[in-house]
């Protein structure tokens, strides 16, 4: 287990049952980079990868 994991697992249990969009999280991501701007390049990495999901990838 990751100590990342703990904040993931807390986020489901708190919010697991809410229903989003994903401009309500893009929102939020801002705001919390806007917040703490040392994480801008880990939340980046976070939505281009959810964003790219489902790209055929070649290996």
């Amino acid at each position: 287990m990751y100590f990342t994991d703990r904040g993931i697992e807390e986020l489901a249990e708190r919010r697991g049952e809410e229903t989003v969009t994903l401009d309500w999280l893009a929102e939020r991501m801002k705001e919390f980079v806007d917040i703490n701007p040392d994480f801008e390049i880990p939340v980046e990495r976070l939505a281009t990868w959810l964003a790219r999901l489902d790209d055929d990838f070649e290996e």
